[in-house]
């Protein structure tokens, strides 16, 4: 239920806020979007790459888990609704970031919470159900706002901005609706160090953390794992977050940007559980594998053959298909390498791979474009990334196969 809550600001987040930050931004006299949106999304992923690790490592103590998910939750449903405010572009885009920090951070502690509700054998399948289930039910809210912002003008008598912003505190509502099933049911089995043992436990979070990077670093199937998911995951996340900023920058009608990306929700839906299925029986490693030769295309055909509607809807429908699969299969995948009494110190350390990669690549992605004026080289640079991933995946050992 918590991946059909928080999707829906993540939809919102990809489809509806660039085209209305691009808006603001316009009418401050830039339109640079691609480069803008890029150092944004670059900020608020850098803050979770510092602090998750720490405050993983804290949650790890019995009943701490659920209090640190509530405060990044809370955060990033309050910023929502801070959105909804008539504001100028760079304060807009500061409330985004926070918002997108309090999305971000609930996350870490949310994927975390998958080896306390699940055995190594279900994981998959589980996560898979996750992200589906996600995708499908982030449409509802989405199709409620995007009615409300393109009919709104005619049917309310309500200008468009002032539509977008309502759109805001309607996902607000939608993401804290869905988080309640999780607050009142989730038990955390797994833990390092018991409630009364807090103290010491905080006392002792850079010694874990130590402790924990070396315990990585001779586990060699694992730090390879993550060295090529800190390559993969970034591809994933820079062509998520910045589909719509590249598109606007090229052109594109507006309205097909949203529908295509409306469909992308739909097509991700049966392909991410399919995916888990596939994995039961070809394995994890080696669909995301697949996932991540599937995005070497994506990218490529982006970089040079992206230009009309058309072939953007092309270009959603490839990533829907893929998206929700790598992702959750990155989750399960990971989950089932690690120990599960330290789950959460190590999902921050899948954090600093996972978010770091998100600061390299939109950072990558943004320089590219402000270098060169060419947002398509901008798009380009990402193939690199895919290409280490993909080495790094053929050489790491497989424990589910050894």
């Amino acid at each position: 239920m918590y991946d059909v809550g928080n999707s829906a600001f993540v939809l919102l987040s990809t489809a509806v806020v660039p085209i209305y930050a691009n808006s603001l931004l316009e009418a401050s006299g830039c339109d640079d979007i691609v480069s803008t949106w890029g150092y944004a999304q670059t900020i608020a992923s850098l803050v979770i790459a510092v602090l998750m690790p720490v405050l993983g490592s804290m949650a790890d103590v019995e009943g701490m888990k659920i209090r640190f998910f509530l405060g990044f939750f809370g955060t990033g449903a309050v910023m929502c609704c801070a959105m909804a405010l008539p504001l100028t572009w760079l304060p807009f885009l500061v409330v985004y970031v926070l918002a997108t920090i309090g999305l971000n951070g609930s996350l870490t502690f949310y994927d975390s919470m998958l080896v306390d509700t699940a055995p190594n054998e279900r994981m998959d399948k589980v996560s898979s159900h996750g992200y589906a289930w996600g995708y499908i039910g982030s449409t509802v809210p989405f199709l409620v706002c995007i009615a409300l912002i393109f009919g709104g003008p005619a049917a309310l008598g309500l200008d468009t901005a002032l539509c977008t912003r309502l759109s805001f505190l309607i996902t607000a509502a939608w993401w804290v609706a869905f988080t309640v099933p999780l607050i009142t049911s989730y038990r955390q089995r797994h833990f390092r160090a018991r409630r009364g043992e807090l103290r010491a436990a905080v006392r002792g979070t850079f010694a874990e953390l130590a402790g924990t990077f070396r315990a990585i670093r001779g586990n060699k199937p694992l730090w390879m794992f993550m060295i090529a998911f800190f390559f993969y995951i970034d591809a994933v996340n820079t062509v998520i977050s910045m589909s719509t900023s590249y598109g606007t920058q090229l052109g594109l009608d507006s309205t097909q940007l949203v529908i295509a990306l409306l469909v992308t929700q739909f097509v991700a839906f049966p392909c991410a559980i399919a995916y888990g299925r596939l994995a039961g029986r070809f394995g994890a490693k080696r669909m995301i594998q697949a996932a991540v030769v599937t995005y070497l295309c994506i990218v490529f055909f982006a970089a040079f053959f992206l230009r009309t509607e058309a072939q953007f809807w092309v270009l959603a429908v490839l990533v829907g298909m893929f998206q929700g699969g790598i992702q959750a299969l990155s989750r399960s995948y990971y989950g089932r390498l690690i120990p599960k009494e330290r789950a959460n110190e190590y999902y921050g350390f899948y954090d600093i791979f996972g978010k770091t990669a998100s600061v390299l690549g939109t950072f990558l992605v943004a320089t590219t474009t402000t270098i060169t004026g060419d947002a398509s080289l901008g798009v380009l640079s990402i193939a690199v990334l895919l290409a280490v991933a993909f080495v790094f995946l053929f050489l790491q050992r497989d424990p589910d196969r050894a």
